[in-house]
């Protein structure tokens, strides 16, 4: 999505309905099926219950995103990057390795609660819900990195981003189905090229290399918002 509103300079309503309506299709099982090769394989239970969350989410964080200037929602979009690469920051400190990390139990509560909050920030801010999901379990939780991924993947794969994406279809924006499209194709591509390269990397390096990710798309929003 921030691609979407740096490059076509669309604005951020348009943008983030875009990027909801894009999430619905199942780009990301390309990505799942990868990781399940590499033996990263996901609960169910923990996808049934984020999914949960997320749907109820991402409506109300749509819904109130109608009643928001884009100015405001861009400098938010910058803010909440910030906080989850903060986050992102926080596992690189203590870490262990594999063999000495015990397993992790999340329960019914804490699954909804992050499915709720990373539905949130996609509906409001049209961020993709797989970041916050990544974020959150990895950082917050302690869930091993490629698990994380794997389980934001498998959630994004489902077409949970639908109702919030009507929200903003029915308001007075409009959406471009032509960028749509593209950006589709481009999801899906990119996609399968992203979780090979992922399963191939240590669970450190990609540790270190997603604050460096959020922190320069912060930096990109940052610069468009106090030029809008």
């Amino acid at each position: 999505m921030a691609l979407v509103v740096l490059m076509l300079g669309l604005p951020q309503h348009v943008a983030q309905g875009i990027s909801l309506v894009a999430q619905v299709p199942p780009t990301s099982l390309s990505g799942v099926i990868q990781y399940r090769r590499s033996g990263h394989l996901v609960a169910v239970r923990w996808v049934v219950l984020l999914s949960a969350g997320f749907i109820v989410g991402a409506v109300s964080g749509a819904l109130a995103a109608g009643h928001i200037s884009d100015i405001v929602l861009r400098w938010t979009f910058v803010g909440y990057l910030v906080l989850l690469g903060l986050l992102s920051l926080t596992r690189l400190k203590g870490s262990r390795d594999k063999a000495e990390r015990p397993p992790v139990v999340l329960g019914i509560a804490t699954l909804v609660g992050v499915g709720i909050v990373s539905g949130l920030s996609s509906g409001l801010l049209g961020i993709g819900g797989g970041l916050a999901i990544t974020a959150i379990l990895a950082a917050g939780l302690k869930v091993p990195q490629h698990v994380s991924q794997a389980l934001a993947l498998a959630v994004t794969t489902l077409p949970l981003t639908l109702p919030a994406a009507w929200v903003y279809a029915t308001q007075d924006h409009g959406l471009p189905w032509w960028v749509i499209a593209g950006i589709v194709v481009g999801l899906w591509i990119g996609t399968v090229i992203g979780a090979r390269l992922a399963t191939l990397l240590s669970e450190r390096t990609l540790r270190l290399m997603m604050p460096v990710f959020i922190f320069a798309m912060a930096a990109y929003m940052a610069w468009r918002a106090a030029h809008a």
